[in-house]
């Protein structure tokens, strides 16, 4: 067996850990979402975006739920969401659910239609006593109010169809107030689909941005997670992410030479999906903090590939042994040449960081903000005041290095402005204890 082959069995070992027969992925999952909706209810309410690409996997759902006696509770399917889940496109979600009273909802989509499905779920279930989104951003906020209330959620199919966001698999939903050009978040096992779908072939005729979008947003998800990972869960963790950013290194590099074919869409699907298995073991921090403020001028995927370099050299020193483990994976593919073991501390994190850089430019993505058109010292301004919302508290806890809403000037500040100005040496590391 190659080493390719070791490592998505690896990954295949560890999504059955992961999700069990609740989850289809691969080949023939398709199939088996008529099963999997079923388990859930016999009259679903489809969720689904108009567009032409998307309308055989819509069909091939469709046409497996029929065959599972599984009735449609509209007769048609609701418009799914525009990128990033808008506040809007998921009250209409929500209304159409409050309409029509269905027993389970089956969202296919990208995860922005799964987000907005997810929190659209929120919104209808809590109809009755307060609809509004604000009071449920946060962490656990809609289980003490399920549990308040004696409510239950809408159970949920998710049928996932570009590999990046794991919102399939996760208890996570991003939702953008674009009168504040702000995403919010949901964060709550409550909203967790208790069933997903996802053939990775599905994503074989996506747009290379999107791919590679979705590709660095796995990779975030895993790397932000095992930089986060405590003593007690660093072994657990380290398995998924290596795991994950070997496949997805090596994806991308099949994006650019073999685009399309399905040894990619396996990588990148399984790479993705164990950045969904990552953020449901740990949480994400600081670059995924800060892509929460930057939605008007990049991609999410993107944002994050600008940003964690910075990080890497901003936590380095605290986490040693996990740079030199993602410093390793790099090294194999030919993005480092230093030699890590004589490197230490944040001199091995600057190593690292511009391994990871190397990757970016090889894919064609920007290393600085200033690349992102639009770019301006207003955004480093907005994502220090979301740094200190209490509603993203989360992620500063998430941080391998303490930091609160106190800190964060102080030390995000030269973060933000290092990756702006694309400056490894203006940022400021944190003293250890």
């Amino acid at each position: 067996m190659s080493h390719n082959e070791e490592v998505k069995a690896r990954a295949c070992q560890l999504l059955s850990e992961f999700k069990g027969d609740r989850y289809a992925y691969g080949a023939g999952a398709l199939e088996r979402a008529g099963k999997l909706v079923r388990g859930l209810g016999r009259r679903a309410l489809v969720v689904a975006n108009h567009s032409a690409w998307l309308r055989p996997t819509v069909n091939q759902v469709l046409a497996s739920m029929k065959d599972a006696g599984v009735e449609l509770a509209y007769d048609g399917v609701v418009p799914g969401s525009r990128p990033n889940s808008p506040s809007d496109d998921v009250y209409r979600i929500a209304l159409y659910i409050l309409q029509h009273r269905p027993d389970c909802v089956v969202a296919v989509g990208g995860g922005s239609t799964i987000d907005a499905t997810k929190a659209a779920i929120v919104a209808a279930c809590f109809a009755g006593v307060s609809p509004d989104l604000e009071e449920y951003y946060g962490t656990d906020l809609v289980t003490r109010r399920l549990a308040a209330t004696g409510l239950e959620l809408i159970p949920m199919l998710a049928v996932m169809t570009a590999a990046g966001s794991g919102a399939h698999l996760t208890k996570y939903s991003n939702v953008t107030d674009y009168y504040q050009n702000q995403k919010r978040l949901l964060i709550d096992d409550a909203i967790t689909p208790p069933a997903a779908a996802f053939d990775y072939s599905v994503t074989a005729s996506s747009p290379r941005s999107l791919v590679l979008d979705g590709a660095f947003d796995g990779l975030s998800h895993c790397l932000e997670v095992f930089y986060g990972a405590s003593q007690e869960s660093f072994e657990k963790v380290s398995r998924i992410a290596c795991t994950g950013i070997e496949l997805l290194v090596t994806g991308m590099e099949l994006a650019l030479e073999d685009p399309g074919s399905p040894e990619c869409m396996e990588a990148l699907g399984l790479g993705t999906d164990l950045g969904g298995y990552a953020i449901m073991v740990g949480g994400t921090n600081g670059a995924h903090l800060n892509s929460f403020s930057f939605v008007d001028v990049a991609s999410h995927g993107r944002a994050c590939a600008v940003m964690n370099p910075y990080y890497t050299v901003f936590f380095a020193p605290a986490i040693e042994r996990q740079v030199r483990l993602i410093g390793d994976i790099f090294s194999r593919h030919g993005y480092i040449a230093d030699d890590l073991d004589r490197l230490k501390g944040r001199e091995l994190g600057l190593a690292v960081a511009r391994g990871m850089q190397a990757l970016s430019l090889r894919m064609g993505f920007p290393t600085t903000l200033e690349q992102l058109p639009g770019f301006t010292e207003e955004h480093i301004d907005r994502a220090l005041k979301a740094a200190k919302n209490p509603q993203l508290e989360s992620k500063l806890r998430n941080m391998p290095v303490p930091m609160t809403a106190d800190d964060v000037d102080e030390y995000m500040g030269p973060v933000l402005r290092a990756a702006r100005r694309g400056n490894l040496t203006l940022i400021k590391n944190m003293p250890m204890n």
